[in-house]
């Protein structure tokens, strides 16, 4: 790989969404540059990916919390090439969020050199636009500064 190859997402018109009535909340959030997570109504268990019902409790009912966009890395994989894009570099991640205990989110870090990703490393979301109008949350080192 060459020297200071950042890792990237997807282009935009690579990816696609589908909603359903547990995830939707999620996707008009982030077209609106929120990052939301689905908090059970009855117990307070956060649950990432969305689910239509609670995983400790059962409950359907769901508070959509606001979380601050700040995440740390849980796990990551550095990938070379995708169909149809021999030269993209992607770095999907698992991601802890501190707003959202027990939850996890899948995402892509950009804007950095891949071997650069650690396990802890602190991002902050970032929301690019992918096909049909939608907003994607990616993430990216926290600036220090």
């Amino acid at each position: 790989m060459g020297a200071n190859m950042k890792a990237q997402a997807l282009p935009a018109d690579h990816v696609r969404i589908t909603t359903d009535t547990s995830t939707e909340p999620f996707w008009q959030a982030a077209k609106q540059e929120r990052l939301v997570a689905p908090k059970c109504a009855a117990c307070g268990t956060f649950r990432l990916p969305p689910t239509p019902f609670c995983p400790e409790c059962q409950s359907t009912e769901v508070d959509w919390t606001e979380l601050s966009g700040r995440a740390t890395v849980f796990s990551f994989s550095v990938v070379h090439g995708f169909p149809g894009l021999p030269d993209i570099t992607l770095v999907p991640v698992i991601l802890d969020l501190p707003d959202a205990p027990g939850a996890r989110l899948v995402s892509n870090v950009i804007d950095v050199e891949p071997e650069k990703v650690e396990i802890g490393m602190e991002l902050e979301v970032l929301f690019s636009p992918i096909s049909d109008g939608w907003l994607l949350p990616l993430f990216r080192p926290v600036a220090r500064g």
